[in-house]
């Protein structure tokens, strides 16, 4: 486990002892979609973000902004993500391409004024 960040692997210490792991042989407590989903409104709420969070958006997030924008490969992040093929990652690659251009076009912008 050496080769996860520090904040994963307190996240993980964090719920070693916990019974529904210990029971389960699993790192986290497993909730239902619905349940996480409950969870992770309440806490933007309690953060005061205005955005709807899920876990899909979750996922989304970390392999879009943490990993890909990083320079982590693309097959590093399908396996990290539990894909079986490369495709269903690629959507997310495309998305940031998309991104990619859309903040250029804007930075293009900003410069054509001078």
């Amino acid at each position: 486990m050496k080769h996860l960040l520090p904040v994963a692997l307190d996240l993980i210490s964090r719920y070693a002892d916990h019974p529904q792991c210990k029971f389960k042989d699993s790192v986290f407590p497993v909730l239902s979609n619905l349940k996480m989903n409950a969870c992770l409104k309440e806490i933007a709420d309690l953060c005061e973000i205005n955005k709807t969070l899920t876990f899909h958006i979750a996922r989304h997030t970390f392999a879009t902004t943490v990993t890909l924008s990083n320079g982590v490969p693309i097959a590093t992040v399908s396996k990290m993500l539990g894909h079986r093929n490369l495709k269903a990652t690629q959507d997310y690659a495309r998305i940031l391409d998309k991104k990619n251009r859309n903040d250029m076009e804007i930075l293009k912008d900003k410069y054509s004024m001078f």
